[in-house]
């Protein structure tokens, strides 16, 4: 089996997990494999969103309207699903207002409201980031057959819920102490 730049760095960890005791090999392959495989998609996606000016950022506000019912949504339930304050959405909605990839309408349930809508324009640069980043990332995983990415995606998933696991556990450790 041929070697990756992972295998080398752990060659040269082996003395050191000898003499420290909890250092198990194995699990820092798999860390290490899995932050550099984020890392290279990351950057594939910085890459396509910079080639359409937007932002990262700016990029998960046209994903949460696209996903959104009617394309809108009030400025409030944006933060809220994108854990940001207000200040920092009306950043990310001034910015993508001047670049005409969203509006500002007024609210028809709440005349004091307002909706944010993807614009044409907004929706075509979203769905066009969406579709060059699927296929660079099927470029990725064209190493594997399908039934190594239905296994690979099963052990992930795994590892996955046990994360979420222990997070609302501690959550809820937090929320007991604090009563």
């Amino acid at each position: 089996m041929r070697e990756d730049h992972v295998d080398r760095f752990l060659r040269e960890l082996e003395g050191l997990s000898r003499d420290v005791e909890p250092l198990d090999l194995e699990v820092e392959g798999l860390v290490d494999r899995i932050a550099g495989i984020s890392r290279r998609i990351k950057r594939a996606l910085e890459s396509t969103l910079a080639e359409r000016g937007l932002t990262h950022q700016e990029w998960q506000v046209l994903g949460k309207l696209r996903l959104s019912e009617g394309h809108r949504s009030s400025p409030g339930d944006l933060a809220a699903k994108l854990e940001l304050s207000s200040g920092a959405m009306t950043t990310r909605l001034d910015n993508l207002e001047k670049a005409g990839l969203v509006r500002r309408a007024p609210d028809p349930s709440d005349r004091r409201g307002v909706l944010v809508e993807l614009t044409p324009e907004g929706k075509d640069a979203y769905d066009s980031t969406v579709d060059i980043q699927a296929r660079k990332e099927a470029f990725f995983a064209s190493a594997l057959t399908r039934d190594e990415l239905k296994r690979l995606n099963a052990l992930l998933r795994k590892l996955m819920l046990a994360f979420e696991d222990r997070e609302a556990a501690s959550k809820e450790a937090a929320r007991s102490e604090s009563r």
